[in-house]
């Protein structure tokens, strides 16, 4: 099967529509995304009404409860925070509970989705380095591991002898007696500074998984989080990618 694997999106609609524009050229047998549709950008509504017509397994983000009312924002940077209220605001009742609804986790096959980290996924941990990794690994069940979070694309490959390292190829192959746990990046707010939409798309015939970048209208987003009186710097780092 041909899988496309997002996370991140953030409101940003004009990113979103690129990757959906995308999807139509490479036509995968399905997609999966792995949260925070919502948060940071000026189009919630239209990102969750996207998200419903893809039709695929959707796990939740951290700004996607806290969107609905469900955690707190008190570990929210101050911008965050501004956003979470504002996308509180706009946000009827069924955004609200499609956005309490969504699981944790998903598994399937011989992969597993989380936002953060398989360790205690409700904290929603950062993965940034190698201690982390493992940590997260050693729940691991499945051969790989798709997560989001820290908007910043990349991969950790497990041994059998469960030494892991950090391939640095935008493309590779899973080999069977290795586990892999992949950061696919970020749609809406990348931060590797790359500010293009990031994604994964992953051949399991074929055992090819490859990180894909998509240009999208920046101007437009950073005019509609203007707009919106959001925060400026949600705007500005658009360009920045970080």
């Amino acid at each position: 099967m041909l899988y496309a694997i997002f996370s991140d999106i953030h409101s940003n609609l004009q990113a979103y529509e690129s990757l959906i524009n995308d999807l139509k050229k490479k036509k995968p047998d399905k997609c999966l995304c792995l949260g925070d549709i919502v948060g940071y950008g000026a189009n919630p509504r239209e990102c969750i009404d996207l998200t419903k017509k893809l039709n695929c397994p959707v796990i939740c983000g951290n700004h996607d409860l806290a969107s609905a009312g469900k955690i707190s924002t008190i570990n929210f940077n101050a911008s965050a925070k501004k956003a979470i209220n504002w996308t509180k605001s706009v946000l009827n009742a069924a955004d609200k509970t499609y956005l309490d609804s969504l699981p944790l986790t998903y598994s399937d096959n011989d992969f597993t989705l989380v936002h953060g980290s398989l360790f205690i996924p409700d904290k929603f941990n950062y993965i940034s380095g190698l201690a982390d990794a493992e940590v997260s690994m050693n729940k691991q069940k499945t051969k790989l591991c798709f997560i989001g979070h820290s908007h910043v694309p990349g991969i950790f490959v497990r041994s059998a002898d469960s030494k892991i390292k950090v391939p640095t190829s935008s493309t590779i192959t899973i080999e069977k007696k290795m586990s892999y746990l992949i950061n696919v990046g970020s749609i809406g707010q990348p931060r590797d500074h790359d500010w293009r939409a990031c994604y994964c798309i992953y051949d399991s015939a074929k055992g090819i998984l490859s990180f894909k970048r998509l240009e999208y209208d920046t101007d437009s987003a950073i005019k509609a989080i203007l707009d919106a009186k959001l925060p400026s710097d949600l705007a500005s780092r658009l360009k920045r990618g970080s």
